[in-house]
């Protein structure tokens, strides 16, 4: 799955031993840090995004902050994991804990597995449904038939396949760029939300949950650390050092890059919504809303981001899985089985007739679920100094690192007792 060209292993050692200088060569170890970030500009986040916006204006941005600096520090331990180690955290699962626990763990990351899937197929599947007047499940095979052939990219090396999903990522980005001119946004008043720490009130707080809770995903934590595995081989501890140090600043810039992207989310909601639409919460009824509130540019932009994001983290999700997948079971398995093992129980969905939306809240709770198997196997690896030897973070990280998780896990416990309808207190 990593194949790189001999062109670019040769130009990553010569940075490596420091015959390359240039913003040009460095640019070569870019790439896993923005396939990683596709996880956090799924169509899973659009729902929530909307919601916060219409609902609340810019009041929740500050929170849409916070969690994209979590993840910054999440996948920059997984990217670090799989540099300093050469294995994926699921082959160092695999390999240090008890059998018994191993097939629980690859149990519930397939599920997950299965649950990204779903809200990834369903995010595109809408989008060109919308787009071209589709039924639901016409929109679901052109979503499947263009995610294959994207899979097929990585067959001529891994470096297109990076530069493809960026060109998507790039093309959200645009999209959202475009609504921020074309939306009447009070930057002043979008500044506050980021700074203010407010919450209005107990309905902010369950919205707030919900975008906090189902930051971080299970796949892309596994993801990471293999992205970068054998990406570039370290001679010894100082190349590691500058592996390390490159995939940190691509991990802040890329993550910035999804952050602003979320924020423009909540921010559009914000601004087309808010006065007067507060109801909003479902990606069909802004879309349909969009255009007489700020015109057909608006609404066009908002369909384009939105395929684009559900055929990226389609191929970034089936790429997971087949990592997962492997790293458990120590056996390759072919893209195709993989793309199916994920997809069927997506479109069996659907063919149930089961409301587009409903199935998108239905995914982010089983992925609540399976959130803490990756999450805290990931924290224990990084802490071992057996493992990481001079690798180890410090302390000042690994405590920061537990209170993320602490945060996360808690508030992904408040989705599910929201979700199975459990008294939760102070909501």
């Amino acid at each position: 799955m990593q194949d790189l060209t001999l062109k670019t292993r040769t130009g990553m050692t010569r940075v490596l031993d420091g015959s390359a200088r240039g913003l040009r060569s460095r640019l070569l170890f870019f790439g896993p840090a923005v396939i990683a970030s596709v996880a956090y500009m799924d169509p899973g986040n659009y729902a929530t995004n909307i919601q916060a916006g219409a609902g609340y204006g810019y009041a929740l941005l500050w929170v849409v902050l916070v969690a994209n600096l979590i993840a910054m520090l999440f996948q920059a331990l997984s990217a670090r994991l799989g540099i300093v180690t050469g294995k994926n955290l699921a082959e160092l699962s695999r390999d240090n804990l008890p059998k018994p626990l191993v097939w629980v763990m690859w149990a519930v990351s397939e599920i997950a597995a299965m649950a990204t899937d779903l809200a990834e197929f369903l995010g595109g599947a809408i989008g060109l449904s919308l787009l071209f007047g589709l039924p639901l499940m016409a929109g679901m095979t052109i979503t499947a038939i263009i995610t294959y052939a994207i899979l097929m990219v990585e067959g001529r090396g891994f470096r297109p396949m990076e530069l493809l999903i960026g060109a998507m990522v790039g093309i959200i980005g645009l999209s959202y760029l475009a609504e921020m001119l074309i939306a009447p946004v009070d930057w002043s008043a979008a500044l506050a939300g980021m700074t203010s720490g407010a919450m209005p009130d107990a309905a902010a707080l369950t919205i707030a949950v919900g975008i906090i809770g189902a930051t971080v995903m299970p796949h892309a934590i596994y993801l990471h650390s293999g992205l970068m595995q054998s990406r570039a081989t370290p001679r010894d501890d100082s190349d590691r050092r500058k592996l390390v140090r490159f995939s940190n600043i691509e991990v802040v810039l890329a993550l910035a890059v999804a952050g602003m992207i979320n924020m423009a989310m909540v921010i559009m909601a914000a601004s087309a919504f808010h006065q007067g639409h507060a109801e909003v919460a479902e990606i069909e009824t802004a879309y349909h809303m969009l255009t007489p509130l700020l015109g057909a540019a608006a609404a066009g932009a908002f369909l384009t981001s939105l395929i684009a994001s559900g055929i990226s983290s389609s191929v970034v999700g089936t790429m997971a899985g087949q990592m997962i997948m492997q790293g458990f079971l120590r056996f390759h398995v072919p893209i195709w089985v993989r793309r199916a093992v994920t997809m069927i129980p997506a479109f069996a969905v659907v063919a149930m007739g089961v409301n587009a939306t409903q199935a998108l809240v239905m995914s982010q709770v089983i992925l609540s679920i399976a959130l803490p198997v990756p999450m805290i196997a990931l924290l224990v690896f990084v802490a071992r100094r057996d493992i990481m030897g001079a690798f180890r973070p410090g302390r000042v990280t690994l405590t920061l690192a537990g209170l993320g998780a602490a945060a996360v896990l808690t508030l992904n416990f408040v989705l599910l007792a929201e979700a199975f309808g459990l008294p939760v207190p102070f909501l």
